[in-house]
C-alpha cells in the first residue's frame, strides 16, 4: 500500500475508520495506554486535536503490548479516555502492535518495504507517527516528545 488512506479499521465503538476520509488532512497515529507514565499524553493530544481539527486527525490505537499497561476492555478504555481526559479524536479497537499477529496498520506503519520510507520499532506506549495531506509517512517521534513539542507543531503548521 502506498498510502495511509488505504486503511480501514474497526473503531473502539464498533464504527469503521476508513483513513480515506482524511485525504487533504495531516494524520498524527499514535499507540496509547490507561496505565503509563505517558498517560498523560492524552490530555496534549486533546488540545492538539481541538487547536487543529480543521487540518489534522489523531487516531489513538489502544495496545497492552508495552508493559501490560492497557488491561482494559474496548469499553473501559473508552470511558476512561472520555472522563478523565474529555477525548473527542478517534480512537481504534485494542490491537497488537508487537505481539503476532501485529496490526496490519503498524506493520505497514514501521516496514520501510511497506510504507517506502523508514522502518521503525515502536518502542513504548504514546509512540507518534506524522503522514501528511496524501497519507505518507512523514516521520516517527518516541514516547518522550510530548504532542505539543514544537517540531510537531510545526508540523502541522507547516
Amino acid at each position: 500500500m502506498a498510502s495511509i488512506h488505504e486503511f480501514r479499521v474497526e473503531g473502539i465503538t464498533g464504527k469503521e475508520i476508513n483513513f480515506a476520509d482524511f485525504a487533504g488532512k495531516k494524520i498524527l497515529v499514535v499507540n496509547v495506554a490507561s496505565e503509563c507514565g505517558y498517560t498523560p499524553q492524552y490530555q496534549q493530544l486533546e488540545e492538539l486535536y481541538e487547536a487543529y481539527k480543521e487540518k489534522l486527525v489523531i487516531i489513538g490505537f489502544p495496545s497492552n503490548d508495552f508493559g501490560g499497561q492497557e488491561p482494559g476492555s474496548d469499553e473501559e478504555i473508552l470511558s476512561f479516555c472520555t472522563v478523565k481526559f474529555g477525548v473527542k479524536f478517534p480512537l481504534a479497537k485494542k490491537v497488537a502492535i508487537k505481539k503476532a499477529p501485529i496490526h496490519p496498520l503498524y506493520q505497514w506503519l514501521t516496514h520501510k518495504e511497506y510504507n517506502g520510507v523508514l522502518d521503525s520499532e515502536v518502542a513504548w506506549n504514546f509512540q507518534k507517527y506524522l503522514l501528511d495531506e496524501e497519507g505518507q509517512l512523514i516521520a516517527s517521534h518516541p514516547s518522550a516528545v510530548s504532542p505539543l513539542d514544537d517540531t510537531i507543531i510545526n508540523w502541522i503548521q507547516s
